[in-house]
């Protein structure tokens, strides 16, 4: 069960593998910033895509401890550091998004930035989710 609906307003295209707002109701659960490591905190893999369906796995996993699924997400920021793996990639990361998180399509934002913390993250994602009260 979800409680939150995509915002479209009226005339306007639908966007591709997002919603350009989301209105919900419920209990708001957030992450940090998730890189694409283990849980021994060792990088999967060297590459964007490899890096992405980690930061997901890892994602789902957080979420899950507060009783939220993919199902659940509302809004995502990504923060990659080079804008052209991250197209290069699109392929790889629109798979990994449909096998793990589905047809769920939060509002998001993606940021190329100079570094991340984690001197190997390629990317790092925070997420909120909004539970529906039972």
């Amino acid at each position: 069960m979800t409680a939150h609906q995509a915002l479209l307003p009226p005339g306007w295209k639908r966007p591709r593998g997002y919603a350009n707002g989301v209105a919900a109701t419920g209990r708001m659960v957030f992450t940090a910033g998730v890189v694409g490591w283990d849980a021994e905190e060792r990088f999967v893999s060297p590459d964007l895509a490899g890096q992405f369906r980690q930061v997901l796995a890892n994602t789902l996993a957080i979420l899950a401890e507060a009783g939220a699924g993919p199902e659940h997400i509302v809004r995502m920021t990504w923060y990659v550091t080079s804008r052209d793996e991250y197209l290069a990639s699109l392929p790889a990361i629109g798979e990994a998004y449909r096998d793990l998180i589905g047809r769920n399509f939060p509002a998001m934002a993606v940021a190329e930035v100079v570094a991340l913390v984690e001197a190997e993250a390629k990317i790092e994602i925070e997420t909120i989710a909004v539970v529906p009260e039972a």
